[in-house]
């Protein structure tokens, strides 16, 4: 009978290490369902992600939020937290889901609705906080069993030491074969009905039973077909574990596979001896998937955290470019708004990115939600007094509507136009109205300047037209002077040639154009008249001065040379009269004394030339003011 502690009839030195290799942890890096939401960031999208579980027993998608919640109530009810749990994943995830449509429908309707993306603020409502009360309840659940686990754990041990106790005290008895064998049975029964023990022990444990095992078959000399006939059982339990064992290699969730493969290890223990010719290979077989396994669990776990380094570099790298925008000096709404643009773009990039470590992931996450919720908040304050200040230019730009409206029917072209161009300098230079009016006020301010400058244009095209029909009847004149035959009688031939000049006067405007050339034009055919005749000096200067005004009516600034003109001839006019006055009283002192008939002659000359001065310059005054209505 040996002493060595493992039984040298079963387990290798190997299979001892690959159990206590199997039994490793899961690492600290993956929070398994009940913990993701600790961890989770706190939206809407990421609340469909907490599913770890990929078997649910339901199709829940027909399902309305309420029914789910419901249904997850009853399932917490029940108590039996293994055995709905991944009925509960099934109702996270598509309760989660139906509720990021239902959000994202309505964030669009109030984005449609003339809101602000970036305003929009996701409430929980109340079928989402009784889902979540439900989850708290069934994870204290959960964590009670566990407890209680232990506890059993711990029980289970104590039965199975006492078992190893009385196994030994067997090998001491002196009853018969049978006797003994099948109390043997009883206590293999009892072990393997007794629960799972704390994994610090299982090695011990069970080097220890095994070792009684065997010294009970060297005590009791048990006959070699009762041996073979046990290990063969034992061998078909075993090779059934292994191949259960290798189906696993398909499983694609590593972390439950690993999980699994644990119980497997479980039930290894438990099954007896097999064949010694075999018992290398089985377990070489089942050690051989169980390092496969493990090693796919082992590099899952090294990927996952290279996976996690490289989003918190990503997020990190996110978070400086949320960092260069809020240090950007921003003065216009269009500046906000395409840093805005850029701030939500950055957020849909942050949200499809994986999370990070467990002990970095919250402080990544505060750092980037509380720099994007300052930016939002900066915005607001802007857009507040934008609009205010938006309030104030649609006020403003409503008083310049009307008095553009008041001046679109006006025929004052020059100074209507003048106006209206000042209002319209004085619209650019008004700041931005609100969204929602801005294209109606700017219609209705340029459907009133549009409305002024056709009408001008029309008004302008006819008078184009008149210009055109003016200038064929003044080319008419001009050539009827030229041909003009004058006769014996001056003075009919003078009239003639005064009705030219009232007929020229009478005719309107030319193209402006063309109007020193049929002017000069028709001055030198005049003179060439006018120099044939024979006129006495009166006639003479008022004809020349009557062509002097219309030569000056073709120069730059006209209108203000002739009312130059007309106010000195209205000071010498009125020059002469007070020299008339002068002269009328001095003839009464000249009259009465002696030898004063050549001086009283002489002033009543210079009395009777300042008449006829007058008589001219009134002639001249007149001819002033008709050519000015005419112009």
């Amino acid at each position: 009978m040996t002493n060595h502690p493992k039984g040298a009839s079963e387990y290798t030195d190997e299979e001892h290490n690959l159990q206590e290799t199997s039994a490793v942890q899961q690492p600290e890096e993956i929070s398994v369902t009940e913990n993701t939401e600790e961890t989770a960031e706190p939206s809407v999208d990421d609340e469909a992600s907490f599913v770890t579980s990929e078997k649910a027993q339901s199709d829940y998608s027909s399902c309305d939020r309420s029914a789910m919640v419901e249904q997850l109530r009853q399932l917490v009810n029940t108590g039996d937290v293994d055995a709905v749990k991944d009925e509960i994943d099934a109702i996270k995830f598509h309760f989660y889901k139906k509720l990021k449509a239902e959000k994202d429908l309505e964030r669009q309707q109030y984005i449609d609705g003339g809101g602000v993306e970036e305003d929009y603020v996701y409430e929980e409502d109340a079928q989402e906080l009784i889902l979540k009360a439900q989850l708290n309840r069934y994870r204290e659940m959960r964590n009670v069993q566990r407890e209680q686990m232990e506890t059993e754990k711990q029980r289970h041990l104590e039965e199975k030491l006492k078992i190893i106790e009385e196994l030994k005290e067997l090998t001491g008895r002196s009853e018969s074969i049978g006797e003994n064998f099948q109390a043997f049975r009883e206590l293999q029964n009892r072990w393997r009905a007794t629960g799972p023990v704390p994994q610090a022990e299982v090695k011990n444990l069970w080097d220890t039973y095994h070792h009684y095992v065997e010294v009970f078959y060297d005590f009791i000399k048990i006959n070699k077909e009762l041996r073979d006939l046990d290990f063969k059982r034992n061998l078909e339990a075993k090779t059934v574990l292994c191949e259960k064992a290798e189906a696993l290699l398909a499983e694609p969730s590593v972390v439950n596979a690993f999980h699994t493969l644990q119980n497997y290890h479980e039930q290894w223990h438990e099954i007896g001896p097999v064949p010694k010719d075999v018992r290398v290979e089985i377990w070489e077989r089942f050690k051989a998937v169980s390092m496969q396994i493990n090693k796919k669990h082992q590099d899952f776990f090294e990927n996952l955290k290279e996976t996690q380094k490289q989003n918190m570099l990503i997020k990190e790298a996110i978070c400086e470019k949320v960092k260069e925008i809020l240090q950007k000096n921003l003065t216009t709404m269009s500046q906000w708004e395409k840093s805005a643009k850029e701030i939500v773009d950055l957020q849909k990039q942050w949200n499809s990115i994986g999370f990070t470590q467990r002990k970095e992931n919250n402080r990544i996450y505060k750092r980037f939600h509380t720099m994007c919720d300052d930016f939002f908040k900066r915005k607001r304050e802007f857009f507040s007094h934008e609009k205010a200040e938006q309030e104030s230019n649609l006020q403003l730009k409503e008083a310049l509507c009307l008095q553009v409206e008041a001046l679109k029917d006006s025929t004052e072209w020059k100074t209507a136009t003048e106006e209206i161009i000042r209002l319209q300098k004085q619209w650019k230079e008004t700041g931005s109205v609100p969204a929602k009016h801005r294209e109606t006020i700017w219609k209705r301010f340029r459907a009133a300047c549009d409305y002024f400058f056709e009408q001008k244009s029309k008004h302008y095209l006819s008078v184009d037209s008149e210009y055109e029909k003016n200038m064929q009847i003044k080319q008419d004149i001009i050539r009827r002077i030229s041909q003009f035959v004058q006769t014996d009688n001056a003075e009919k031939d003078f009239e003639q040639l005064k009705d030219f000049q009232r007929e020229w006067n009478e005719t309107g405007f030319v193209p402006f154009k063309y109007k020193k050339k049929i002017q000069e034009e028709y001055r030198q055919a005049l003179n060439q008249q006018f120099d044939a005749l024979k006129l006495d000096k009166k006639d003479r200067n008022l004809l020349m001065y009557k062509d002097k005004l219309e030569q000056i009516a073709t120069a730059p600034q006209s209108r203000g040379k002739i009312g130059s003109e007309r106010e000195r001839l209205v000071r010498k006019y009125q020059q002469l009269q007070n020299d008339l006055v002068v002269w009328e009283n001095n003839i009464g002192f000249f009259s009465k004394s002696k030898n004063s008939a050549s001086m009283i002659a002489g002033i009543e000359r210079m009395i009777e030339q300042a008449r006829t001065d007058i008589r001219e310059l009134e002639e001249k005054i007149r001819m002033i003011d008709n050519f000015d209505n005419q112009q």
